[in-house]
Formats: C-alpha cells, structure tokens, sequence
C-alpha cells in the first residue's frame, strides 16, 4: 500500500499586506484562506469539502506567524474549521513576516530573513517555539511535523525541529536542486530518510526530458501526470508520495476568481484517488510516512512526450485564461 500525502500550505499571504488593520487581516484572508469569488469560496473549506466527498485524508500546514501583527485569533480562524473537519493540522512558517511585524514582535530575533536559514539555529529555535505555541493556542494538537516557507530549511533547522520534538519534516523538494532549501540532501533523495534526527519526508517528483525533475503540486503537473506518478509508485513499492499545493491555488488571489483548470484538476485528482487499487491518502496525525525497510533511490515517473505536451497546453490556457496566482 502506498501513502498519498496531499498536503496544503495554508497561510495569509505577506505580499498581499497592504496594512496592518484588522480590515487588512479580513480582506488577506478571503484573498489567501477563504478564497472568496463571484461563484462562491475556493479556499480551505472548498478543499475540506472536497476531501469530505471523496473520503480523503490530507494535511494542512498552518502558518502562525501573522500572530505577531494579528494575534492568535486569526490563526483560530484557520484552524477551527480543519479541526472541525477531522484534517490534520501540522506547522509551516514564513519568516517574512518578522519584517512586517518589526517592533511588534515579541522575539528576541531582531533580524529579517525570506528564509529560515538566514537564522541561526538558536533563533530558528525561538521562531519554532514561537510558531508552535501559537499554532497550540490556536486550537490545534501539538504538531508533529512541519515544512519551511519557501521550503527554505537548512540542516540547522532540522535539529530545531528535533530540539522541540517534531519528528518529520517536509522541506526537501527534490526537483527544485536551485531552490530555497540547503538541507543537505540531493535530488536522488526521493523517499524518506532520516537526516539530522528526524525523518525527512521529500516532496514528490517526476521525470522530465533531459534527465531533470519536475515537482508534484497542483500548479505544476497535469492531473495525467499526478496519475501516473501516484501509480508508479505503487508499482515501485514506495510507501508513500507527497503532492503539494496552496490554499489560494484554485484561484487568482488578485482577481479573485476561479482557476476552472486547476479547479478542475484537483476535484478530479480527489475523486480518483477515493478508486485507486493499492493507494491510500493518509496524514501525520494517525499514519505519518514511513521509511523503507531499505533506502533506495526509486526512480521517478519517466518523462512522457503525451503527458508532457497535455501539461504545455493547459499551463498555457490557465496563464491565458487565468493568469498567475
């Protein structure tokens, strides 16, 4: 049986703050959480009713850091109805808001950084600690995973995380070897792993033309390819996959209107992972991933020509139709 994590990072939006009112809290959170457009919410509640329809376990990675300007309230206004829907709640982080913050903060931390490696351990430490109570306060269970913003983790931060007890991370992409992260793992690193005392769970990939990867999200696959992968893994005896997306990636946060494509993508994705033979959407909170009884680099999905060509045609009608997040 192979493990599917569809895990959302779900989070205000730092680069829609055009204030620090409760006005602007209200307006980030139906642009970023609730996804409020003409045809109804696409947001946190669409994706937990989809999940409910469909019978599927996922995992919310909440970030708590607009505490800092908002207070924990409106983290409770994220957390409540993912409880209530019996999803898991696990912790995410975005460090760029200690720049909005300023003064405000109540950490020690004085300095800015995009990333959580632009810190060092001991004040990751605090940023995780603080993340984390909050996240508790909020009215979710203490959490035992997390993923970095950015996914811009480093090795420090893995012995942050273990320091404070969370057991998993999440923030090894490796299709992305020019991304954020500086964990010091490579992109042949594909299942989990342990690392740095705790277990590295890796995002999803597949194979692309000329020996490369390319990330499993929402936004950047077709659902022929998020198929196909979750099925060649099985078949490769992998226990588990990881697919991300957002909590704002069914719509334009500007426009705030739908994305019918990925809209489209995600219902269908659902609904086929409620039928598929050997496969299983799971969570951190009652099965977290497990490592193979023997490390091994399994291969991604090969690069297909159709499915590669089918992705170039809906990527380009979604930009067209829809434009960018």
């Amino acid at each position: 049986m192979t493990s599917v994590y569809i895990t959302i990072d779900t989070e205000y939006s730092s680069g829609l703050v055009g204030d620090l009112s409760e006005a602007g809290r209200r307006d980030n959170f139906a642009r970023s959480l609730a996804c409020i457009t003409p045809h109804g919410p696409a947001g946190i509640t669409h994706q937990l009713d989809v999940f409910a329809r469909h019978g599927i376990k996922a995992v919310f990675f909440v970030d708590p850091m607009p505490a800092l300007i908002w207070g924990v309230g409106a983290i409770e206004d994220i957390v409540a109805p993912i409880i209530e829907a019996g999803q898991d709640v696990q912790l995410h982080c975005h460090t760029e808001w200690l720049a909005i913050a300023g003064a405000k903060s109540p950490l020690s931390v004085r300095r800015e950084g995009r990333n959580l490696f632009d810190f060092s351990r001991a004040e990751q430490t605090e940023i995780l600690e603080y993340a984390r109570d909050i996240l508790v306060a909020a009215g979710a269970p203490k959490p035992v995973a997390f993923r970095a913003g950015n996914y811009g983790a480093n090795d420090d931060t893995l012995r942050a995380l273990g320091d404070l007890g969370l057991a998993y991370d999440t923030s090894h992409c490796p299709a992305l070897p020019n991304g954020a992260s500086r964990i010091s793992l490579g992109a042949n690193d594909r299942d989990p792993v342990v690392h740095e005392g705790v277990t590295e769970v890796p995002v999803g990939s597949i194979g692309t033309w000329g020996g490369g990867q390319r990330h499993a999200q929402i936004t950047a696959l077709s659902f022929a390819e998020m198929h196909a992968a979750i099925r060649h893994a099985h078949k490769c005896e992998r226990p588990s996959f990881t697919l991300v997306t957002h909590s704002f990636e069914l719509i334009n946060r500007r426009k705030q209107s739908v994305n019918r494509i990925v809209h489209h993508r995600f219902e269908k994705l659902c609904a086929a992972l409620a039928n598929m033979d050997g496969v299983q959407t799971a969570n951190y909170r009652d099965n977290p991933p497990q490592i193979a009884p023997l490390r091994r680099s399994s291969p991604p999905l090969p690069a297909s020509a159709l499915r590669t060509s089918w992705r170039y045609a809906e990527q380009l009608a979604s930009n067209t139709l829809y434009g960018a997040l």
